[in-house]
């Protein structure tokens, strides 16, 4: 199978192109498609084939959990396997996929799985699990094996990848360049990182040097590291090289790692295993066998029965009889967000069993979801029968009250991409928003769908690409579940659409959801969230980690209690002079881009807006009048120009300024033996001396960056590309004359002589006084703009002796691409819907549960979410960020009735109220005192249709000489309605 770039983009950024050609070259078994099974299907990326395997019919149970079965195939009473088959295969067009519904038993022959890389079984009984793992386990390569099973609030994923299973990149980190301050001359020798910058490494692991100064023979060795410090390590023997004098880095080699080192197929018991829970589910196990069946929902006596296992009482311990109890009452139920979430990390494992990339889990992973049944148990155990409709899985799960709580729900989620898909099948599966009279599920995102967005937001179709994300998931998501209430937007959630989102929006909802890939969008989200007192749900993720994030009124902090620290900026001189890495050459590419092509022209157009005559402009000139930007842009009207040959001219001679005439005027300035005040040299690590590159017609490299350029300047300046190339090379040559250089000192004299030749030569026409801005768009080839940004890049990096990047690794830095792959988005996903159960419940803050996971590793770390923080102001008064006082007004009311209020409302003294940045009152202001008569209205001036303001009053401390303290804020409205939305 071909792999497609535009379609797997994202996922080779997580994989690598190694990883998905094993892929490619694949094939896989997968049965049971229930829940579980479908949604592992979904997440396979790229593998060249695939079988699924089942031999029940569809009923109406699937329905809630299987979100490709439909209602008439439940009353055609078809196969499973027949109905999702097709619509597996409509995911992506590069796998085959087959179907199986023969008998999968004790009684099998085996022989058939021989074909295949990776087998995976759900809904299997563990006898069988264990006779088809032997199986597997027994051939040469052996087979790896995945188990897979999910009872209710519990489910489990078991691997097993043979007795010695050699992974090429346990982590999937890309390795970074560390730059040297130090290396002694000793046994062994000690390597210090410049500026203390932590090195990462691990004691064991092997790096390699390069461009070391002095001790040269080091470079190019690959050498085992002992940590000493987070900045220092010990290497081997450097007292007989040569003593260190300057520069140079090393950089982590990956090494293969084994992993199951003899490791039978252990699937009855292992040490890793949470004890209660293994035992739990074998003793779950050992019910079926004896009773040819499930416990029953509800049924005490069959929970009595599991307790008395063997399994259970031969442990060591106390057993857990609530973890018991639950996991017996909802055992025949399925909690379709559990599904989703360990189907993502079931996927995971089938990447690595087929790639050998990323650590696999040795050899147990357990997830249980008590929380979410814990506070239920009381209910009546009517409230958990079957019903006969789609909900009868959740149902024995969370009870009818819950499933009612949920379709009344009402629901506002921002962003319809990966997430947001997986978030909008969750909610059809669990009935979020579908009762017509409260019940409502609103959407949106402005963006349109791409071909790259195709394989991991599984709602969308090649058929609907170019078409608005949030309308098509909506229309996508009502054939799952076509009783969903669904409202579509095409907006973005900003300050500039406040008239749409407004409180009176926020005061309907039940709760908010944020699928959005950027921090600044969910901090406003948030914030509006807080001020709104309604709950946030928020997650993301980046290649196989992600993280999620529970906010509740007045129970947790907020997004914005917490920030992460700051992106580091690339200092200027670094980009302009003195480049290290390969980041820095490809965001100086990206700069160049963005001036040349962007901000030029804009501001181009810009300025004839505003002076719409040239004729004018010289007038003015001449008379001395400096006008703002006239000079570039007189100068971008003297140089312009008119054919193909001549963009191809202006393309030539920006190679030469980049990556000629820069080099030498650096190396004019700084010689190679250039020495600072401390006598050490100036071109030494991290800085880089440069190497003029002569123009080379021949170079693949050199003709790119000519012709992508060329192209650039003919889009900005309206002129027609053709394949005709002509390169001058002769470095004498000169310019057109309508591009020559201008040749006097004096700016203002210049820019007057080339407006005066610009009109005299009829330069200036309607289409002379225009031009066409650019956007960078990185995902379409066609345009040529990442032939610039990758071309210039590379040559700017081999002018500087640094290791170009292909045009792969330079599309995601200089796109500023989050690398993607389905199965972190489903395990997101999944993770929140479960939250989302307890936010409905109104459940205590301890039911809550924050996640952080990476699926490479793997970990997958839950905690209790920041308890919300509350300041003491002064005698028992307390306030948090949820904590939002009110003050009504009128019309005539004035600054100090507002502080009088203030005081009455809250006994609190009032010493300084301050609107934004606008002070409205600060008693040591001068005039200050007089503002207490005024009006609020005045003082504020609000817009018409403002009916309120939030104001930050500070108060007077406890203790004299203490800096007065800021308070909630104090929302100020402007009518005494004004409060009701």
């Amino acid at each position: 199978m071909e792999i497609d770039d535009s379609l797997y983009s994202r996922q080779r950024y997580v994989l690598g192109d190694r990883a998905m050609h094993q892929m490619a070259q694949s094939s896989v078994f997968l049965s049971g498609m229930g829940g579980l099974g479908i949604e592992i299907a979904l997440c396979f990326v790229a593998v060249q084939a695939v079988t699924l395997h089942d031999t029940k019919q569809c009923e109406t149970w699937d329905l809630g959990c299987n979100f490709f079965i439909r209602k008439e195939d439940v009353l055609s009473q078809r196969r499973r396997v027949e109905v999702v088959c097709p619509r597996v295969a409509e995911l992506n067009p590069y796998v085959h996929v087959d179907i199986s519904s023969s008998a999968l038993d004790d009684n099998t022959d085996l022989s058939f799985l021989r074909k295949y890389q990776c087998v995976i079984l759900t809904e299997a009984r563990l006898n069988l699990q264990k006779r088809v793992n032997d199986f597997c386990h027994s051939q040469q390569p052996p087979i790896r094996f995945i188990g897979c099973d999910a009872y209710g609030i519990c489910v489990r994923v078991f691997c097993d990848f043979g007795d010695e299973f050699e992974v090429s990149d346990p982590t999937g980190e890309e390795p970074k360049e560390i730059f040297i301050q130090n290396i002694t001359q000793d046994n062994p020798g000690v390597v210090t990182c410049m500026d203390n910058q932590p090195h990462g490494l691990q004691t064991g692991q092997s790096v390699i040097f390069r461009e070391v100064g002095g001790m040269v023979e080091l470079n190019g060795t690959t050498q085992q590291v002992s940590v000493l410090s987070p900045h220092s390590f010990a290497i081997r023997d450097t007292s007989l090289l040569q003593p260190y004098a300057h520069g140079g880095f090393f950089v982590l080699v990956k090494t293969p790692k084994t992993f199951f080192k003899k490791k039978k197929s252990c699937i009855e018991f292992t040490p890793q295993a949470p004890l209660q829970i293994h035992a739990a589910m074998l003793a779950l196990e050992t019910f079926q066998e004896q009773h040819s069946r499930l416990p029953n929902v509800g049924c005490l006596q069959d929970a009595d029965v599991l307790i008395c296992a063997r399994f259970l009482s031969s442990l060591q311990a106390p057993v857990n009889t609530e973890l018991v109890h639950c996991l017996s009452r909802t055992a025949r139920g399925t909690l379709p967000p559990l599904a989703a979430a360990v189907g993502g990390v079931a996927s995971q494992e089938v990447l690595k069993a087929i790639t050998g990339k990323f650590a696999p889990l040795q050899q147990w992973l357990y997830l249980d979801a008590v929380e979410v049944v814990r506070p239920l148990q009381a209910l009546a155990t009517e409230e958990f029968f079957p019903r006969g409709d789609r909900y009868d899985g959740l149902r024995a799960c969370i009870g009818e009250s819950m499933c009612l709580e949920l379709h009344k729900l009402r629901v506002f989620m921002v962003g319809c991409g990966a997430i947001g898909c997986e978030m909008l099948k969750n909610f059809a599966l669990l009935g979020v928003g579908l009762a017509k009279s409260s019940g409502e599920v609103c959407i949106t995102d402005p963006d349109l769908i791409e071909k790259s967005n195709l394989n991991r937001q599984f709602l969308f179709r090649p058929h609907h690409i170019q078409k608005p994300k949030s309308t098509t998931a909506a229309e996508a998501t009502c054939e799952i579940n076509p009783d969903l209430q669904v409202e579509a937007h095409l907006n973005k959630v900003c300050p500039a659409t406040e008239n749409i989102y407004n409180d009176s929006f926020y005061s309907s909802l039940n709760l908010v959801v944020t699928a959005l890939d950027n921090v600044e969008a969910r901090r406003y989200v948030d914030s509006r969230c807080v001020s709104n007192q309604r709950p946030l749900l928020d997650s993301g993720t980046m290649g196989t980690k992600g993280h999620t994030e529970i906010i509740v009124p007045n129970l947790t902090e907020s997004y914005n209690s917490h920030r992460d620290p700051p992106e580091e900026e690339i200092p200027f001189c670094t980009l302009k002079s003195f480049p290290s890495v390969i980041e820095h050459t490809i965001q100086w590419a990206r700069d160049k881009f963005e001036n040349a092509f962007v901000h030029k022209p804009s501001l181009y157009n810009s300025f004839w807006q505003t002076h719409s005559s040239a004729e004018v402009v010289l007038q003015r000139m001449q008379t001395g009048e400096s006008l703002e930007g006239s000079f570039q842009v007189i100068k971008l009207l003297s140089r312009r120009p008119s054919r193909w040959e001549q963009c191809i001219t202006v393309a030539r001679l920006k190679f030469e300024k980049y990556f000629k005439r820069k080099a030498l005027q650096l190396l004019h300035s700084f010689p190679l033996d250039t020495r600072l005040k401390d006598g050490s040299l100036f071109w030494q690590s991290p800085k880089r001396p440069p190497t003029p590159i002569e123009f080379d017609l021949k170079d693949s490299l050199h003709f790119t960056f000519i012709v992508s350029t060329a192209r650039l300047f003919a889009g900005i300046y309206n002129i027609s590309y053709t394949e005709k190339v002509c390169i001058e090379t002769d470095e004498s040559a000169k310019k057109p004359d309508q591009m020559k250089m201008p040749v006097s000192s004096e700016e203002e004299r210049e820019a007057i002589v080339q407006l005066e030749e610009a009109i005299a030569t009829d330069r200036v026409t309607p289409e002379g006084l225009q031009m066409s801005p650019l956007q960078f768009e990185k995902d379409d080839d066609s345009n040529g703009h990442m032939d610039f940004v990758t071309s210039a890049s590379a040559l700017r990096a081999t002018m500087y002796s640094i290791e170009p990047a292909d045009r792969l690794k330079t599309k995601r830095i200089a796109g500023k691409i989050i690398p993607a792959i389905a199965t972190a988005t489903a395990a997101v996903a999944g993770l929140v819907a479960l939250e989302l159960i307890k936010v409905v419940g109104g459940y205590e803050f301890e039911s809550f549960k924050n996640c952080f996971f990476n699926l490479a590793i793997p970990v997958i770390v839950l905690t209790e979410p920041a308890i919300v923080k509350r300041t003491l102001i002064r005698n028992n008064i307390y306030f948090s960020i949820w904590d939002c006082w009110t003050i009504f007004g009128h019309e005539d009311f004035t600054l100090s009735e507002f502080m009088n209020a203030v005081r009455e409302k809250y006994g609190i003294e009032p010493t300084m109220v301050v609107h934004g940045v606008k002070m409205l009152y600060v008693p040591v202001m001068p005039g200050h005192s007089k503002r207490l008569k005024l009006t609020m209205q005045k003082l504020i001036k609000p817009s018409v249709d403002r009916r309120y303001v939030d104001l930050t009053v500070s108060f007077a401390p406890e203790a004299d000489g203490d800096e007065d303290l800021p308070g909630p804020p104090v929302r100020y409205y402007f009518s005494p309605g004004a409060g009701t939305p």
